[in-house]
């Protein structure tokens, strides 16, 4: 397959599963629920956080997660007393439990408190083709809170070698713009051409069979090497083929 037939092919599964209908089956309806910033974008970092396995489950999980804090997550996060957060002594999705679902909720107070919120600290280290340290600095500014250390594995590190797919899917959600619906383009300083692929099994796999990836391990390199061809077709905004990837891997069985 040529690079213009690829091409083509990909950009006609955009077409196809970027639209509402992507929405009632995908934990991005989490963030969906909600029409103020700052729910928005808190609503989405908890249910990308929790968004492995799945998806009934991750999405049963999340709003599990929203109905604990009352469905008002940026008000419950900022005026939680010790009570509120009483309500999340049961919750687990997996392996984050409660103590990691109260640590984040502080965590998030205190972005919020000290950082400006989580726009403004994303944005800090961004890059003009890369996230990476973005995370990375994030990540550090996210525990800088007491914290156990088990709980520090939910936010993956992309300069330690890993993929971190997750908080890659969260930063599609907020930055991407496309008014076709699903993404949420709340995020207006953080260029499209620096988001990356929120690299899993599905996307990995359907890269590979389509010459766009060649590395074996999901991880920073692999997510390197596809990002890097993914620009080839689109440098503005290459994370839209994300849809493609994903709709050729769950749906299509491709």
């Amino acid at each position: 397959m040529t690079k213009e037939t690829l091409k083509d092919f990909l950009d006609e599964k955009v077409d196809l599963y970027n639209n509402p209908n992507f929405i009632e089956s995908d934990p991005i309806q989490i963030p969906h629920s909600f029409s103020i910033k700052e729910d928005i974008e808190i609503a989405g970092f908890l249910a990308a956080t929790i968004a492995w396995g799945n998806r009934k489950m991750i999405i049963n999980s999340a709003q599990k997660l929203m109905n604990a804090m009352g469905n008002t997550p940026y008000d419950f996060v900022m005026t939680h007393t010790d009570d509120d957060l009483k309500k999340l002594d049961h919750f687990v999705h997996r392996t984050f439990n409660a103590t990691d679902a109260i640590t984040f909720i502080k965590a998030l107070q205190n972005i919020y408190t000290k950082h400006k919120g989580l726009e403004v600290l994303f944005e800090k280290n961004a890059e003009v083709n890369s996230m990476q340290k973005s995370i990375s600095e994030f990540k550090k500014n996210f525990f800088e809170i007491p914290h156990q250390t088990r709980t520090t594995k939910h936010i993956s590190d992309p300069l330690n070698n890993s993929a971190a797919k997750r908080i890659n899917m969260f930063l599609r959600w907020m930055v991407r713009k496309d008014n076709k619906g699903v993404d949420f383009g709340i995020w207006k300083n953080i260029p499209t051409a620096a988001l990356s692929c929120p690299l899993d099994v599905h996307s990995g796999n359907i890269a590979r069979k389509l010459g766009l990836l060649t590395r074996k391990q999901n991880d920073a390199k692999a997510l390197l090497e596809l990002d890097t061809n993914l620009r080839e077709l689109d440098a503005i905004d290459p994370v839209k083929y994300d849809f493609a990837l994903f709709g050729l891997g769950v749906f299509e069985k491709f």
